[in-house]
């Protein structure tokens, strides 16, 4: 059987490891753990790769443990950070927990016995420790010269901000927060971005020195563009695994419109589909007969039925097609009300739009600016109305063709879409 590392190296997830040991030590189950912000109530695109690491180390047979830094994320991480981060009150964690959790059910198998996750809040530990206590039992550990010397520290030195006494403690209580675990859940190996590499470090310096033994750090590298940038963001912010806070249609969409020089890296990092059948899709790129866009549909629907479940892929295609001109995929008001995110709106009472003639409909909805420049669209068959192409210069706007009785979609084209919604 294979070996987790060597399965995350040949995906391309490894960017360091503390010691070539773990390659060893991984044969056998081992207890590993990842820390997550509840920064928001979501995680988005960029956290799914520490989420697929720690996937496919239960996959191998390890046990998987989250923590969730209730603690840490009231005073929060520095590293990759340009300035100090606005902190979070309980209530506010609280409530993103419940939210992460729900993102982590989507990649994990909270149903397996033999390797079910252990969820925690290090503020579970954090609140009983005294502040002279936390600095006699802990603090002492910790050398000022190493703390500086982290990366994360380095940059903040420098900027015109700099850096305050709390954000410098993070990574000491990120160190305990792996001898807890180690003491605790026999933790002995912790996962995390490449620029966590300076506080997971701390963790194996502190467990050595505390216990006199050896722990482990794998980082990844962080999820960037070819270009360099970062991926996860869009014109419109985060792309959030949340369906609360993105639709499924508009996640599958940016993957769909990855570049090609991206594709085949997100195939390996964001799905568990196997290699060899990546490096079908990578050889066939290359070939005359490659449909454009084919390893970013796979991409697309992999990574949207991981994240959203059958159903919410099923939404993701049935909204793609129906957004389509000429689309014979039935329209309903679902499908509408997930396009009207990606579309300008209208509200129109409904006794203007019933009855109405389709030219008077484009010129009031603005979508033509004149009811001749309408008329000659329609002749030459730009005009849809509900994806079907009208080719009569004088149709009209029927009670049927109101979804539901209240939603209707316009489109000239490909590009130019309007979703009229008929009021009471």
């Amino acid at each position: 059987m294979e070996n987790v590392i060597e399965v995350l190296k040949e995906r391309g997830f490894i960017e360091a490891c503390t010691s070539d040991e773990l390659l060893k030590l991984s044969d056998k189950p081992l207890k590993i753990y990842c820390g997550f912000d509840p920064t928001s109530d979501s995680l988005h695109l960029g956290n799914m790769i520490p989420m697929m690491g720690l996937a496919w180390f239960q996959r191998f047979g390890h046990t998987p443990i989250v923590i969730v830094g209730g603690a840490t994320g009231i005073i929060g991480d520095p590293s990759g950070k340009s300035t100090e981060r606005q902190l979070l009150d309980e209530e506010t964690i609280q409530k993103n927990l419940t939210g992460i959790r729900k993102n982590l059910e989507s990649f994990l198998d909270f149903e397996n016995p033999a390797t079910r996750p252990i969820l925690l809040n290090n503020f579970d530990w954090f609140k009983n420790f005294t502040f002279l206590e936390f600095l006699r039992d802990v603090g002492k550990y910790f050398r000022i010269g190493p703390m500086l010397a982290k990366d994360s520290v380095k940059a903040r030195q420098t900027s015109e901000e700099g850096m305050s006494f709390t954000e410098f403690s993070y990574q000491v209580l990120q160190g305990y927060d792996f001898l807890y675990l180690y003491d605790h859940y026999d933790v002995t190996v912790q996962l995390g971005g490449s620029d966590q590499w300076g506080n997971i470090t701390a963790g194996t310096d502190l467990i050595r020195k505390v216990r006199g033994q050896s722990a482990y750090g794998v980082t990844f590298p962080l999820l960037t563009r070819s270009d360099g940038q970062k991926f996860g963001k869009s014109e419109k912010g985060a792309i959030w695994l949340s369906q609360e806070k993105l639709s499924p249609y508009e996640f599958y969409q940016y993957l769909f419109r990855v570049p090609d020089a991206d594709v085949i890296k997100l195939l390996c990092m964001l799905t568990f589909l196997d290699m060899a059948e990546i490096r079908h899709y990578e050889n066939w790129m290359g070939k005359s007969d490659y449909v454009p866009n084919t390893a970013q549909k796979k991409l697309a629907e992999e990574v949207t039925k991981l994240v959203h479940g059958n159903e919410g892929l099923a939404l993701a295609l049935r909204v793609t097609q129906g957004a389509a001109p000429g689309s014979e995929t039935a329209l309903d008001a679902l499908t509408l009300e997930a396009l009207a995110q990606e579309m300008p709106s209208l509200a129109i009472p409904s006794k203007e739009v019933v009855g109405a003639k389709l030219i008077d409909l484009l010129s009031k909805s603005g979508l033509q600016s004149s009811k001749s420049e309408a008329r000659r669209l329609i002749r030459n068959g730009g005009v849809y109305v509900n994806n079907a192409k009208i080719l009569d210069e004088n149709y009209t706007i029927g009670p049927d063709l109101l979804i539901e009785g209240r939603l209707l979609l316009l489109a000239l084209g490909k590009k130019h879409k309007l979703l009229i919604k008929a009021t009471p």
